[in-house]
């Protein structure tokens, strides 16, 4: 430890972490880590975390809360200290926001994608399902967008006062 960083506290691996590297591996379609590879030193504060996650810091809090983090190592003077497994997790769970997944997924995933015996068809069963409900998603929104095109196709949108669309909202 280098006179410059603080001692800490319950500084360990998550569950299921490899040892020699200090985590899961790192999603492959992630983007470049050339980022991580700059860090000076690891941990790092819960600023950095956020910068190289593109998760807020406020947002990074909520998921540690949660235990999506599992316990996150702090400093004597109770500073929060992200290590790179951390911050790698936190870019899995940014990509999964991404792709529009719950929280409740998301924790699933992140518990599987620790477990290094999980089963491929755990993970496949949680995307299927969440394939599915975008898929009624999009046919809602498609629903909508057909509505409001039948009701663009009927306002003149002039300067009278009558509208059709108006009169279709507020119909019963």
């Amino acid at each position: 430890m280098s006179p410059h960083t603080p001692p800490l506290r319950g500084s360990s691996p998550p569950e299921g972490a490899d040892p020699a590297w200090g985590g899961p591996a790192p999603d492959p379609m992630s983007t470049t880590h050339s980022a991580l590879d700059h860090v000076g030193h690891w941990p790092v504060n819960i600023g950095t975390a956020a910068s190289l996650s593109g998760i807020s810091p406020k947002m990074l809090r909520h998921y540690e809360a949660l235990g999506l983090l599992g316990a996150v190592a702090r400093t004597d003077s109770n500073y929060r200290q992200y290590s790179l497994a951390d911050v790698h997790t936190l870019r899995f769970i940014r990509r999964s926001r991404d792709m529009g997944f719950g929280l409740d997924a998301i924790t699933e995933l992140v518990s599987l994608w620790h477990n290094r015996r999980r089963s491929s068809a755990s993970v496949k069963r949680i995307a299927q399902k969440h394939r599915d409900e975008l898929g009624l998603r999009i046919e809602a929104l498609q629903a909508m967008q057909r509505t409001l095109d039948e009701l663009l196709c009927h306002c003149p949108g002039n300067d009278r006062p009558d509208c059709p669309i108006l009169d279709d909202l507020g119909s019963l």
